[in-house]
């Protein structure tokens, strides 16, 4: 248990994790289309608020700014050759903010899809993902990255990918998909075959859950799911701030602090650990999490019923594994 989260988890019963990354950082004035990780070296000061924000708001973890670090992503920016660079200094940036926060606060680096698709439907070898997430994986690891946190992913090849590019970098790992397809991810992920695939990887993360998808509710769904298989292992839901919307020229979440901290409440409840935010999630946002986290009393599994009451209905009638037929379901709204 040499590592910052393991030390942790074996301390408390629930951690924090983050927020929003590039919602917090449009709003910092980075451009649409413009890659984001290109600030840890245009925009130090900001990526540096963006971490430091967290920490202030109450995050026990927070992800660097490299989630498109990898060459695949920076390829499109012409940056296919700083990889090792940008997420170093990701790291390192991060590593300066937990270091001076007076706690122990976990620096997750930060590892998205490479937005390719495997052969034989595409291209993308295993090998070649491999590569390309363990070069990623070193830059963090030499920024002082605590542990890799690879997140919404959707394909079980891409997953186990990211697991051996960690073990070939020797660090520790945490891994999310993205539940955002009727309960499935888009290549068909269930919550039960995600915790099968976990379970039998040679080298399986220190936690694993879901990130991002369609809403509270839906990812609460899932984190139920995860939970009724059994599993031993720490659960982390990370779920937007409401349901998108297109608003004055610009995309907003409409969840309120109030209805994110109901949602880190009942995550605790339904299973999970490691509770975040992930697109619209701003600090006081985090902060009413926190606040609702250490105030409120643990309750009882919640049922998908009061889910939807709380949250708002289900994106689908199912989530995917056939056990929750008839839930409320809500009228999807176009972000």
């Amino acid at each position: 248990m040499t590592d910052a989260l393991s030390r942790l988890l074996s301390t408390r019963d629930w951690l924090m994790a983050d927020g929003a990354t590039g919602t917090n950082l449009f709003n910092m004035g980075l451009s649409s289309g413009e890659p984001p990780e290109l600030w840890n070296i245009d925009q130090p000061d900001n990526i540096r608020a963006l971490y430091r924000n967290a920490v202030e708001a109450g995050s026990d973890i927070f992800l660097t700014n490299s989630f498109g670090g990898n060459a695949s992503r920076l390829k499109l920016h012409g940056a296919e050759g700083r990889v090792h660079e940008l997420n170093r200094v990701a790291a390192a940036l991060g590593r300066e903010i937990a270091d001076s926060s007076g706690r122990t606060v976990v620096v997750a680096g930060s590892v998205g899809p490479t937005g390719e698709i495997f052969e034989p439907m595409g291209s993308l070898t295993h090998a070649r993902a491999v590569e390309m997430f363990h070069e990623q994986a070193e830059g963090l690891k030499a920024g002082g990255a605590d542990v890799l946190w690879v997140e919404t992913i959707s394909a079980a090849e891409e997953f186990r990918a990211a697991a051996e590019a960690a073990r070939l970098a020797g660090m520790p790992w945490c891994g999310t998909m993205s539940f955002d397809t009727a309960g499935r991810t888009m290549m068909g992920i269930t919550s039960a075959s995600l915790v099968d695939l976990v379970e039998k990887l040679p080298n399986p993360p220190l936690a694993f859950g879901a990130n991002c998808g369609v809403g509270a509710s839906d990812l609460l769904r899932t984190v139920l799911g995860f939970s009724a298989q059994g599993t031993e292992r720490p659960i982390i839901a990370k779920g937007n701030a409401g349901i998108p919307k297109y608003h004055d020229g610009h995309i907003h979440y409409d969840g309120t602090p109030a209805l994110m901290a109901e949602y880190a409440v009942m995550a605790r409840d339904a299973g999970a650990r490691i509770i975040g935010g992930c697109c619209g999630t701003m600090p006081e946002h985090l902060k009413a999490m926190r606040e609702a986290l250490e105030t409120r009393p643990r309750g009882p599994r919640p049922s998908l019923e009061a889910v939807s009451q709380a949250m708002g209905g289900f994106s689908s009638a199912t989530d995917g594994t056939g056990d929750d037929a008839g839930a409320p379901v809500r009228k999807r709204r176009r972000g």
